[in-house]
């Protein structure tokens, strides 16, 4: 499976101004300050996302503490999946659509951490041939194609009964929606309720997916359960 990230995903650096009312993403906005190291205040610590998100719409600026507390999970999280590079402009990616889209976001949620993973793993989605190529290569030679090893507290779990192998290959054979909601519970431990509104699908199709996913994975796993 694809590893941890060897490094985080540049912070994207605030609007400018009127006439640039989105921020840069990407590496290819390596140039433009950032910030990157500054501490958050201690008042911006203690808002909540969906207070970030609803005074961002005045002040811009206020939605790069969101990049702060979500890039390096979300970053993990794609890693996995997909591979370092590629995470790194999923991330990008995320964010952009996140700020750009801000003004639709229900700030009654004070955690945005599920709409933004719900960007995320759409994107993860054109990367679709590249998780399975990944997954099926580790299936295949028990070897990681990726130079790390995932450190991931599942992982740990399913190399020390040697079978990393046919987990994923079990993952590999899922459809991608199983698989999704089968990631987001077993890696970020998100409940039903998170995943539904990740993925904008009822709690039942939640758990129906899960059930679908958890069967085949418990054919690798026997009693142990993701």
């Amino acid at each position: 499976m694809p590893p941890a990230p060897r490094r985080a995903a540049s912070r994207p650096a605030p609007p400018h101004g009127p006439e640039n009312p989105v921020p840069p993403f990407g590496r290819q906005h390596d140039d433009i300050p950032t910030h990157e190291g500054e501490a958050l205040s201690a008042e911006t610590v203690e808002i909540d996302d969906g207070e970030l998100i609803r005074r961002s719409a005045h002040d811009p600026e206020q939605f790069a503490a969101l990049f702060d507390r979500y890039a390096k999970q979300i970053h993990l999280y794609a890693a996995r999946r997909i591979g370092t590079q590629a995470a790194d402009d999923v991330v990008a990616e995320t964010f952009l659509a996140a700020f750009r889209r801000r003004g639709t976001y229900d700030t009654s949620f004070a955690l945005a951490r599920p709409w933004l993973y719900g960007i995320a793993t759409t994107l993860i989605a054109r990367h679709r041939r590249q998780e399975e190529r990944l997954l099926r290569a580790l299936s295949r030679t028990g070897v990681d194609p990726l130079p790390e090893a995932l450190a991931d507290a599942v992982t740990h779990r399913v190399a020390a009964q040697d079978r990393e192998r046919e987990l994923a290959g079990a993952l590999a054979s899922m459809s991608r929606g199983d698989r999704d909601v089968l990631l987001l519970v077993a890696w970020e431990d998100m409940s039903y309720d998170e995943v539904a509104r990740a993925l904008d699908i009822p709690v039942g199709t939640v758990r129906s997916r899960l059930h679908r996913a958890r069967k085949k994975a418990r054919n690798v796993l026997g009693d142990e359960e993701l």
